[in-house]
């Protein structure tokens, strides 16, 4: 990891990331440091981003919407992406290494590792479709 000068804005920006589950956008993260930086520009929330991304403290996640979604917990792990309302959350389930010797077995490379996302609906927008 690279020696980065500490930043307070990168620390609140961790701070804010830190035990959450519910996988939040820039500009979320941007809404919420807004309050404790009020001068914080949305571009400095993305720089600060991309650097706990490199240093490996965060993932990116492109579920396929318009913003990338992130998140603390850089250990191996699945996501369900409710195609409603778009809710991004962890799955608990194990993690599938069968997938890579698999995958492997159907090209001349070298499989590293894999990634999935699984989509559906969440159980609240399932909730708000059941007639009362």
């Amino acid at each position: 990891m690279v020696k980065r000068r500490f930043s307070k804005q990168r620390e609140s920006i961790r701070a804010y990331l830190e035990g959450r589950k519910d996988h939040p956008t820039a500009e979320m993260i941007y809404e919420a440091v807004r309050e404790e930086f009020p001068s914080i520009s949305l571009g400095t929330v993305y720089r600060n981003l991309a650097l706990l991304e490199e240093d490996g403290e965060i993932v990116r996640l492109d579920v396929g919407e318009e913003q990338d979604r992130f998140d603390p917990n850089i250990e191996k792990h699945y996501h369900f992406v409710c195609r409603k309302c778009g809710a991004v959350s962890d799955l608990d389930m194990p993690w599938m290494t069968h997938v890579d010797v698999l995958a492997e077995s159907f090209t001349d490379g070298k499989i590293e590792g894999h990634s999935a996302y699984f989509y559906g609906l969440c159980e609240k927008c399932i909730m708000r479709m059941i007639p009362d």
